[in-house]
C-alpha cells in the first residue's frame, strides 16, 4: 500500500495466525460496511480496488480488480480469497488502460502516497464517466498522532482538501458520509501503544513459541469484541458532529475527465 516505508501493522498481520485478526478490526468491519452500502445499488460492470492490502473492503464480487504495490499482500489474496483478478501496481501509475473501470475504491490509501494528486487522477484516467470513485480517508489534521505515524501516514485531510483533489481530477461529490468517530482515535492510540510494546518485547526476548490452542481461544474472543465494539464505534460516528469525525467516505461521480499530462 505505502509507496516507500513498510505497514508495520500489515507486517505484524501478514504472519498466519495474525491475519484473521485484521479482518476483524472494529474499524475495517465499519468500513468495509460503509463502502459496501455505497455499492448496493450501483450497475457494477468492473471495479478497481486500489491499495487492497491484505485486507480489501469488497470481497463479494467477481468482477474486481485487486491492486497494491505489495506482491506478498496480492500473492496473499489471491491465495485466500480467488475471486476476482489481481495486479502488483502502483497507485501513482497505475498500469491500466483509460476509461475501463465502471467503479473504483481506495480505503485508507490515499494518506500513504507521497502524491496523493497523481494518484486520483490516475484513478480518474482508468475509470469511465458517469463512473464512481469511493474514497475512505483519515480526516483531521488535529488528530495526527502516534497511530499515524506507526503505519507511515504522510497526511490526514481537511474535508475540504480532499473535495478539492476530487475536483481537480474531474470528480463531482455526491455523498459525504461519517464512518469513525473520535472513539476511534482513542483506541488506535492505545492499540499501538500496546503493539509496540509487544514488538519490543519480542525484540528483546526473542520469538516467544506461541500455544494453539490459548491462540485459538484468544482469535475467538478478539472476533467477537471487535464485533460487538464495532456497534460502540458505529454509534460514536453518528452521534458525533462530522467536524470530529477520524474518517470520511466520500463517494463520487467522474463528471469531466482531467487534463492530461504532457
Amino acid at each position: 500500500m505505502n509507496h516507500y516505508h513498510a505497514n508495520r501493522f500489515q507486517d505484524f498481520f501478514e504472519e498466519n495466525q495474525y491475519t484473521s485478526f485484521k479482518n476483524y478490526l472494529y474499524n475495517y468491519l465499519l468500513r468495509k460496511m460503509a463502502v459496501e452500502k455505497n455499492l448496493k445499488s450501483e450497475n457494477i460492470e468492473l471495479i478497481l480496488e486500489v491499495g487492497s492490502g491484505i485486507s480489501p473492503v469488497i470481497m463479494k464480487s467477481r468482477d474486481i480488480i485487486y491492486s497494491d504495490l505489495s506482491f506478498s499482500a496480492i500473492q496473499f489474496l489471491k491465495h485466500s480469497y480467488g475471486k476476482g483478478y489481481y495486479v502488483v501496481a502502483d497507485g501513482m501509475s497505475l498500469p491500466f488502460k483509460s476509461g475501463v473501470f465502471s467503479h473504483a475504491i481506495s480505503s485508507e490509501v490515499l494518506e500513504h502516497l507521497s502524491d496523493d494528486r497523481q494518484a486520483i487522477k490516475e484513478i480518474a484516467r482508468v475509470t469511465k464517466p458517469p463512473g464512481h470513485f469511493i474514497v475512505t480517508f483519515p480526516h483531521r489534521k488535529f488528530y495526527f498522532a502516534i497511530d499515524d505515524r506507526f503505519v507511515d501516514h504522510f497526511r490526514r485531510y481537511e474535508i475540504n482538501e480532499m473535495l478539492d483533489r476530487l475536483k481537480d481530477a474531474g470528480f463531482r461529490p455526491m455523498t459525504i458520509q461519517k464512518v469513525l468517530g473520535p472513539l476511534e482515535k482513542v483506541t488506535m492510540c492505545f492499540a499501538v501503544l500496546c503493539f509496540s510494546i509487544i514488538q519490543k518485547f519480542q525484540s528483546e526476548k526473542g520469538k516467544i513459541p506461541r500455544n494453539l490452542v490459548i491462540m485459538n481461544i484468544f482469535s475467538s474472543i478478539f472476533k467477537w469484541a471487535n464485533l460487538y465494539y464495532s456497534i460502540f464505534a458505529w454509534i460514536d460516528a453518528r452521534i458525533m458532529p462530522r467536524s470530529l469525525s477520524t474518517v470520511l467516505l466520500i463517494n463520487s461521480i467522474l463528471s469531466n475527465k482531467p487534463k492530461e499530462n504532457n
